[in-house]
This record gives structure tokens, C-alpha cells and sequence, in this order.
């Protein structure tokens, strides 16, 4: 376990081959926003740290929607030139004594909006929030932080509870994998809606291509002592799941579709006595997120969590590896490798 308190006592990056010089590194840059042929490969200085930082050489970085939705321009919090990236798995290089040389990994609402961000080979980031990965995750297979993070910040908004039928929108995307394993290690029973029969982790399928979504859910939820649903795709299926819930049920978004617009029949969702809870991983910053990983490391050691399975692209590729998330057709969880 790595304590969030660090000692003082600071260790430098250092290369004798250049004495006191900054090094230079490459990233993924941000110079204009547009669609992912307009990412650049640049050479530039490694980040100098203050004291509440850490410097991280970079071995895996996730790319997620979130990146892409950056890269367009859809963050105003973000001013270019900026170096995106929000996942990151890698060695910490410089900072306090106690750190320097641990494998960590992270995510954070600041990284590549705020402050430059992990794709690329150094970035830093907070001290307070680094914590020591998986031991028995690879480097790629750690850089998927911010999935979990979500999940994790939703379930908790959910208060789900042991024995809760737990249903979940999208369960064959990043964030819905997450909330299924991270479900079932509650207890939950697991219902996904999605696009095809495969089960994986799930106890029950809701197939939206080929099933009445509301009265599956229904009939799946039928005598159930809790309900609970996490939302990862918003519209068309927001209105047909909330439409089918139970009295009582609880319901997370994180996500809307289009222009974010719904409507519902407000009596309908009182006399039901249901709940709306928005969940915005974009509120929470690195050391928040720490946490959360501090809390689900042991369900990864201990074979209760599993990672997605991931292909790798070289740092000098990330143009195409965002291409292939703006597309929707990763079947994988994408990861660049400096």
C-alpha cells in the first residue's frame, strides 16, 4: 500500500551524459483542435516538477473517448498547446525519495485538460495521487485506470448493496466492463444491456437489438429487494430503461447522446419514488482517483478484477489509435507505448 504522505527529501532526474540541461522527450500535442489527423508527434522538454509533483516516465497510457471529445475541442477547460492523456501506467522518476522508482498507475480530472497529460514518454502529475499498480498487471494492462475510476465513483453514488439487481447500459464498453466486475465483487446481481448475447460477467442479458429493453427489465427485476442502474450511452436507451425500472430503483448517468436532451414524465418518476444521479469523472482530480484505485488494487491482485484486453500502438501512432476511438470500433481497450 503507498501512503499518501511522502517525505521532503526530493530526488532530481539527472543524465550526466547532460549535465544540469533539461531532456527532452516525445509526445502527442494538441497544437490546434480538430478531428485526429490533426494530433502531432513533437519533440519537446521533459515537465520540470514543483514540490507537490512527481515526475512519471510513461510505459502505457490509455487513449478513451474522453481523449478524442478533447482533441475536437469539446472541453473549454483546455488551452493549447496541450498534451492530452488521462490514463497512465509507469515508474515514477523524480520526487520524494520514498516514491522515486515505485510502478504507478493513475487518471485524473486535471491530466491532459488542465495540465499536460500522459501521452507522452514523461508527464507529471500531484504526488499525493500516485499509487503503486497491480502486482500482477502489466504496464499496458494497468493503463486503464479511468474506466474503473468511473465505475467505481458510480457504484458508490448507487450505494449499491449486496444482493441489488444491478443493471447497466453499454456493459460490453470500457466503463460498463468495470461496473459489472467491480458489481459483482458487491455481490450484485448483474444485468447488461448491450448489442448481442455474450455474457461474460454478466448474469442476465438485455440484447437491445433484438429485445423490448422495458419489458425486460421488468421481467428481469420482477421481486428484486434493490434495483440500481448505471446509464454509459445515454439516448435512445435512457428513455426505455427508466421508463422500465422499478419503484424505488436508483439510476446513474455519466454520459448523454446528441444534444444531452431527454424528457420523461415527471408524475411517472415521483409516484415511482426513483432516483437520477449524475456522476462527472471530470469533477474529480487525480488524488480523488488515487483513492478510488487504492480501494479496487487488491481485486486485481486477487484475481476478483480483471483488465480488458488491450493492443498496443507506439507512441508515434497515436493519431491512429485515436482514429480507431472517434470510430467506435475498437473491439480493444487502445494503449500507446512510449
Amino acid at each position: 500500500m503507498m501512503c499518501a504522505a511522502a517525505s521532503p527529501s526530493f530526488l532530481r532526474w539527472h543524465d550526466p551524459r547532460h549535465g544540469a540541461r533539461i531532456l527532452g522527450m516525445k509526445a502527442a500535442r494538441i497544437a490546434e483542435f480538430g478531428d485526429p489527423s490533426k494530433l502531432q508527434i513533437v519533440e519537446m522538454d521533459r515537465p520540470r516538477i514543483a514540490e507537490s509533483d512527481v515526475l512519471v516516465a510513461v510505459k502505457a497510457a490509455g487513449v478513451n473517448p474522453s481523449d478524442v471529445s478533447n482533441l475536437a475541442g469539446k472541453f473549454g477547460q483546455t488551452k493549447l498547446p496541450r498534451v492530452p492523456g488521462r490514463d497512465y501506467a509507469g515508474v515514477v522518476a523524480e520526487g520524494p525519495r520514498n516514491l522515486v522508482g515505485k510502478e504507478v498507475w493513475g487518471t485524473g480530472a486535471e491530466i491532459g485538460f488542465t495540465r499536460d497529460g500522459t501521452h507522452a514518454e514523461f508527464f507529471a502529475v500531484a504526488w499525493t495521487s500516485v499509487r503503486e499498480k497491480p502486482k500482477n498487471l502489466s504496464f499496458a494492462q494497468s493503463a486503464i485506470a479511468l474506466p474503473f475510476v468511473t465505475a467505481s465513483l458510480a457504484l458508490n453514488a448507487l450505494n449499491l448493496q449486496a444482493w441489488d439487481a444491478f443493471i447497466v447500459t453499454g456493459s460490453k464498453g470500457s466503463v460498463g466492463w468495470a461496473a459489472v466486475q467491480l458489481a459483482r465483487s458487491r455481490r450484485a446481481r448483474t444485468i447488461g444491456i448491450q448489442r448481442g448475447p455474450e455474457k461474460g460477467y454478466l448474469d442476465e442479458v438485455i440484447d437491445s437489438e433484438k429485445e423490448d429493453v422495458t419489458k425486460r427489465i421488468s421481467e428481469l427485476t420482477a421481486g428484486s429487494g434493490g434495483v440500481a442502474c448505471l446509464d454509459t450511452v445515454g439516448n435512445p436507451l435512457f428513455d426505455a430503461v427508466l421508463t422500465g425500472l422499478p419503484h424505488g430503483a436508483r439510476m446513474v448517468v455519466i454520459t448523454a447522446a446528441k444534444d444531452g436532451r431527454v424528457s420523461f414524465n415527471i408524475r411517472d418518476f415521483y409516484h415511482r419514488e426513483l432516483t437520477l444521479v449524475g456522476v462527472d469523472s471530470l469533477q474529480d482530480d487525480s488524488t480523488v482517483a488515487g483513492e478510488e484505485l487504492q480501494k479496487i488494487t487488491h481485486g486485481f491482485e486477487e484475481g476478483v478484477l480483471h483488465p480488458p484486453e488491450v493492443h498496443e500502438y507506439p507512441l508515434e501512432r497515436a493519431a491512429e489509435a485515436y482514429a480507431m476511438v472517434a470510430s467506435g470500433k475498437a473491439k480493444e481497450k487502445l494503449v500507446l507505448v512510449p
